[in-house]
């Protein structure tokens, strides 16, 4: 049982995507290392629950 050699339009078919692959592995790569930044860098957060929040009510006297 033999293999017929690859076709020329196979192999730059094969070029492109692996090419595109890559591309593919390194954007997620990016957005994965901007959210864990993202996570790693910020502060408290506080989400909108439908409570007041003391700390987001402005203060008399400020400003």
């Amino acid at each position: 049982m033999s293999f017929r050699p690859d076709h020329e339009i196979h192999r730059r078919r094969l070029g492109r995507n692996v090419g595109l692959g890559l591309t593919l592995v390194a954007f997620a790569a990016v957005i994965f290392g901007l959210t864990v930044v993202k996570v790693t860098e910020s502060g408290p957060i506080q989400g909108y629950d439908h409570v007041v929040q003391p700390g987001l009510v402005p203060q008399e006297g400020t400003q």
